[in-house]
């Protein structure tokens, strides 16, 4: 006999009425389907999932993904958000999610995430994750911070900014794709560190390889270091900031084969005239 399946579900609380109803109506069709399902923000509650769908936006994916990441399963968004770049299917093909979830039906894909140390002046140390970004960002009472960055311990340049962004390429898209910062593939192993409005003539983004470490030091002014928007590092004036490739990536449920151009396209509704529909992935 096969074991049952069991879904976690993580839904954004702060959506209307209709994503009350949609997380009712998943459970239903799970339940109907012979999984069982759950929703759950614990670990507790979602220890042994096969997966952990998320009803929400980009948002409410990163709090599944705190999720997945420590029990080790996979996550897949339905999009009840404004972008939804990571999701995997809008609110009308539920039906068709829960069976292929039931069917087991999915591939998984793994993504980059960047680990973050904060060493203080007085030597203790913090850490955090992310899997977009790490971003440096200026304290309540500071109008910039002051920084200089490095890369596998040499320094590169030091300047003043509204913050930096330490990013992985799946988080290129996200506050680097804002900042003017490149995108980059999913595939590609690196980490991008992005100055944000910076007051210097060398304040280029940068690429390195996922072997490499970057450096950022406080200079003048508190900071603190904001893990995809969501978990917060104080980082006083004379703090280091080193990041490295995580050591756990988040595993990402996929359903469709749509190469990641075609996502491109279809979420910032690029103009592609001139080329075919099939051609761009849609």
């Amino acid at each position: 006999m096969s074991k049952q399946r069991k879904v976690s579900l993580v839904v954004n609380q702060a959506l209307p009425e209709n994503l009350v109803q949609s997380a009712q109506r998943a459970k239903e069709l799970f339940t109907e389907l012979g999984v069982k399902i759950d929703e759950t923000e614990t670990l507790e509650g979602a220890a042994g999932s096969d997966i952990i769908l998320v009803l929400g936006g980009d948002g409410t994916l990163l709090r599944g993904a705190e999720i997945g990441r420590q029990v080790d399963a996979p996550v897949m968004a339905i999009n009840y958000g404004h972008m939804g770049f990571l999701s995997e299917a809008e609110p009308a093909a539920l039906p068709q999610v829960a069976r292929r979830i039931a069917a087991g039906d999915w591939r998984v894909e793994e993504r980059m995430t960047v680990d973050v140390m904060v060493r203080h002046p007085d030597g203790h140390t913090e850490t955090g994750w992310a899997l977009n970004e790490a971003s440096v960002e200026k304290d309540s009472g500071s109008r910039l911070i002051e920084v200089s960055i490095g890369v596998d311990g040499r320094e590169l340049s030091a300047f003043k900014a509204d913050s930096v962004l330490i990013s992985t390429p799946t988080g290129s898209t996200a506050y680097n794709f804002s900042a003017g910062g490149p995108v980059v593939w999913p595939d590609v192993e690196a980490m991008l560190l992005t100055p944000v409005a910076a007051h210097a003539l060398f304040t280029r983004p940068l690429v390195v390889g996922p072997d490499s470490e970057l450096e950022v030091r406080i200079l003048r002014a508190g900071s603190i270091i904001w893990c995809d928007g969501r978990r917060g590092l104080a980082a006083p004036p004379g703090s280091v900031i080193r990041a490295v490739r995580g050591s756990n990536p988040v595993k990402l449920a996929r359903l469709s084969d749509v190469p990641f151009s075609g996502r491109l396209v279809t979420r910032f509704e690029l103009p592609v005239k001139g080329w075919s529909q099939t051609e761009v992935g849609q």
